[in-house]
């Protein structure tokens, strides 16, 4: 009875303004993750998005339409090559996202759908222009394509959400159900390796993503929810319940729609394409991209980044263990003498 009288009084000392406050507060909320899912798509467009230009054949005609198309491509930056070959390794080697190829009878557009297929579909317009301008024939091929199950790369482009909210929904049940420091870490190690394993054996064996390989980009999947899920637990055990909130901001808000999985960094605002590359879902999703399409070109940055975010976390955990050594060695005592806080004192006798 005295509960529920206490409970009474809390409810009716609840003031209009906590109400109002209250309301607010959700309203900016949901303005804010609107804000933060819908307008990076809605600003998408080519941003330095690198491309190649060759005149294969050497002829001054192909030369001069090189150059003008060169100096025409407004949101791409241009690298001329001197041969097919050297664009085709550009691209192979993830320097440029494809190639215009001018020759004396035709235009081709070298493209890597695996690379991005918002990219892939853009270059062929830009030889279609080209052809149409000069009366030549136009031709499209894709150096590095996804599987024919999944040939625009869907589950890679939706991987980013499941990292952001798997190594969050991880790091939250781990805190919740073991409460050894020691114990966490074994956890969070665990899950890392398992959902990394579930995962890709996803991509692969259900929806086609990839079709060859599957330790290697099971190993950069579960870097992944283990580089989320220790920043997590990080900031939680140093910061207490403002560093979920920083967290969440980091990986939900920004590090989800700032990805690039669906499209490419570069097709982002600048500089959010770059600011989403140096966080958890998007350097796991480039770093997946380079290991399972391109032989592991362009990997050295994504795997830099999520090593040191799982470092940070790590030294934001122990940090935080160290703080709270004390409040930890109680917590221990209790767990492995049965005690139960808040129960036993209830229903023990006076």
């Amino acid at each position: 009875m005295a509960m529920l009288a206490n409970t009474g009084a809390g409810s009716r000392s609840t003031s209009p303004r906590t109400i109002v406050a209250l309301v607010v507060g959700v309203a900016v909320l949901l303005a804010l993750m609107v804000t933060a899912f819908a307008l990076p798509a809605a600003r998408s467009a080519p941003h330095h998005v690198p491309v190649g230009v060759v005149a294969a054949d050497g002829s001054a005609q192909a030369s001069a339409q090189v150059q003008k198309l060169s100096g025409s491509l407004e949101g791409f930056e241009v690298t001329r090559y001197g041969s097919v070959a050297d664009a085709r390794s550009a691209i192979e080697h993830r320097e440029v996202y494809g190639a215009v190829v001018v020759s004396r009878d035709a235009v081709t557009s070298l493209v890597a759908t695996a690379a991005s297929p918002t990219v892939a579909a853009m270059i062929p317009t830009i030889g279609d222009r080209l052809a149409a301008a000069t009366g030549e024939s136009a031709r499209v091929v894709d150096v590095r394509s996804f599987p024919d199950r999944d040939p625009k790369g869907a589950g890679l482009a939706a991987g980013a959400l499941p990292l952001a909210l798997g190594g969050w929904i991880a790091a939250m049940v781990i805190m919740l159900l073991v409460h050894s420091p020691g114990l966490r870490l074994a956890a969070a190690a665990g899950v890392a390796v398992v959902g990394g394993v579930v995962l890709i054996a996803t991509l692969r064996f259900v929806i086609g993503t990839i079709d060859d390989g599957f330790w290697l980009p099971t190993l950069v999947a579960a870097l992944g929810i283990a580089a989320t899920a220790m920043m997590v637990l990080g900031l939680r055990e140093l910061l207490g319940g403002a560093g979920l909130g920083v967290a969440a901001i980091l990986l939900i808000f920004l590090g989800n729609p700032l990805s690039g999985l669906a499209s490419a960094p570069e097709m982002l605002p600048t500089p959010w394409g770059l600011i989403g590359q140096l966080l958890p879902p998007g350097a796991t999703g480039s770093l997946l991209r380079d290991v399972a399409f391109f032989d592991g070109h362009g990997a050295l940055r994504p795997l830099t980044v999520l090593v040191c975010w799982l470092v940070a976390g790590l030294a934001l955990y122990g940090a935080g263990v160290w703080r709270n050594r004390r409040r930890h060695e109680v917590d221990e005592d209790e767990v492995r003498i049965g005690h139960r806080p808040g129960v036993d004192e209830v229903t023990s006798p006076a």
